[in-house]
């Protein structure tokens, strides 16, 4: 199980924000492309996200759904990403001095990425969600600034 902690120049309410509004998804998501739609009750439980991984021409349509939503504290997200399989996404954050602590677990659950071995899994999650968490503050920020 990858896990990746950063703390974060902004409150849980401002990224609980950015979680919250399903457009912005792709900016933050490392390997997201685009967002092709959300379902209208979006980011309640068993809620969709209708998503495209990769770059042109190798995109590959797929979708995330929502198991938890608690904000401003925790989201667990079920991601498919076909053809490799699909994994748990779980967000905690806690808030720390004027800003807070995100920490992300990715681990997967189905298919073939579950034949990675895991010091080598963990390894590319770890570093993919370096930049998502980035990211996430980046636009969190941004939000706050306007």
């Amino acid at each position: 199980m990858s896990v990746t902690v950063r703390a974060l120049d902004c409150t849980p309410e401002q990224v609980f924000a950015v979680l919250e509004d399903p457009w912005v998804y792709p900016t933050w998501v490392v390997g997201a492309s685009r967002l092709r739609a959300a379902d209208p009750t979006y980011p309640r439980q068993g809620a969709r996200l209708h998503h495209s991984i990769g770059v042109w021409p190798f995109v590959l349509d797929d979708e995330t759904v929502v198991d938890t939503w608690d904000a401003p504290r925790r989201m667990v997200l079920e991601a498919k990403t076909r053809p490799f399989g699909r994994e748990r996404v779980i967000i905690d954050v806690k808030p720390r001095g004027t800003g807070c602590v995100v920490r992300m677990e990715e681990y997967p659950i189905g298919g073939p990425a579950r034949l990675i071995p895991r010091p080598i899994a963990d390894l590319i999650l770890h570093i993919r969600n370096v930049e998502t968490l980035r990211r996430l503050e980046y636009v969190a920020k941004g939000r706050a600034a306007e």
